[in-house]
């Protein structure tokens, strides 16, 4: 297919996903998965160089908002709980997966660690677009989830860097480079504000992009990823955001109705169902390991720091898709997995994304408390 045809037929399938989405009160991050794997299945679609590029941008650019929406103060206040359901959502899948991959099916020690990485993961992206959707961002629940989150994904990031360390030159570039901008920009944000403020060209958004496109670009040369910095960036000028809400409406405008959906389709379409077909005993096993994994990891913690909504916490920490696709990608890259195994572990991912976002926001949705 030409890039023009490709775009046609992802922007056609945007706009439909917004509809069913509105129509049926699911998230259309389920439904943009859902029309993914249909557009890479039936459609004949398939990502571009220029789709995993808005899709990169996208997952950094969300991630980014979903730091904003943390405040420092509550991640203070409530830092044992955030710390307790994070750690543990992390470690029990974790150890789960590795057990099961290596000693039960079979797979390569390096292997089993890569699954064990991918399925331990709780995608921010996920729990963050659910959040804004149903209107929770704001709320000391949001919080905890979204704090406990970037725990669960730093165990994640640090598991992937201890375990496969590959220090070089260009990864103390990144670090580097990383902390300066993370230093420089709670300096420079309210200058380029109060100058630049409300004008048309929006300066204050661009220079955003220009603090996020730094974080790429030294990702792309130390062999690291963008997201947690992007991460850090947002709760270093939550505050800043806080005061200025006209720019986050912007910037949640340009995500949510332009980049995100790359993000989200581009995941259903590495979903391959032939794949699932000739494997869907493993598949399911995995699925298993993760989602009741995860349960005995969060909800006890749950349970006991926000008891109304403690399954409702349990499901959407469950949910994988980022750091899961972006671990299992490394494992394909650097010969550790086959491509059977990145596909069984990447279809896993996309489906504890999508199975249990649809039940948190079906059944044990916290908004229908108050109607």
């Amino acid at each position: 297919m030409t890039t023009a045809a490709i775009f046609l037929a992802l922007a056609a399938l945007m706009f439909l996903a917004s509809l069913v989405s509105v129509e049926t009160a699911i998230s259309v991050t389920i439904i943009e998965i859902l029309a993914g794997v249909l557009g890479g299945n039936f459609l004949g679609l398939h990502t571009t160089p220029w789709v995993d590029f808005l899709a990169g941008f996208a997952s950094v650019l969300l991630t980014f908002l979903a730091g904003t929406e943390v405040d420092p103060d509550v991640l203070r206040s409530k830092f044992k709980e955030s710390m307790l359901i994070g750690v543990f959502s992390f470690l029990v899948p974790f150890i789960a997966a590795f057990v099961y991959t290596y000693y039960v099916a079979g797979w390569s020690f390096q292997a089993a660690e890569i699954a064990g990485v991918a399925l331990s993961t709780t995608s921010l992206a996920v729990i963050y677009a659910v959040l804004v959707e149903t209107g929770l961002t704001n709320t000391e629940l949001g919080k905890i989830l979204m704090a406990a989150c970037f725990i669960t994904d730093m165990g994640t990031v640090l598991a992937l860097s201890v375990l496969f360390a590959e220090f070089s030159v260009m990864t103390l570039l990144f670090l580097v480079g990383s902390v300066l901008i993370l230093i420089l920009a709670p300096k420079l944000m309210p200058a380029i504000l109060a100058r630049y403020g409300k004008r048309v060209v929006e300066p204050e958004i661009r220079f955003l992009f220009l603090l996020l496109a730094g974080f790429m670009y030294l990702g792309s040369i130390g062999a690291s990823h963008a997201v947690l910095p992007a991460f850090i960036l947002g709760l270093v000028l939550s505050r800043t955001m806080s005061r200025n809400q006209d720019m986050t409406k912007k910037l949640r405008v340009i995500s949510f109705s332009i980049l995100t959906p790359f993000f989200f389709l581009k995941a259903g379409m590495n979903v391959s169902l032939p794949g699932i077909y000739a494997n869907f005993g493993l598949l399911a096993v995995l699925l298993i390991v993760k989602l009741i994994a995860k349960t005995i990891g969060v909800y006890p913690f749950a349970r006991a720091f926000v008891k109304r909504d403690s399954i409702y916490t349990t499901l959407l920490m469950s949910t994988g898709l980022t750091f899961g696709t972006i671990s299992s990608m490394f494992g394909l890259q650097k010969g550790y997995i086959n491509s059977t195994q990145f596909s069984l572990l990447v279809t896993a991912v996309v489906l504890s994304a999508v199975i249990p976002t649809l039940v948190a926001t079906r059944w044990f949705d916290p908004r229908a408390r108050n109607r």
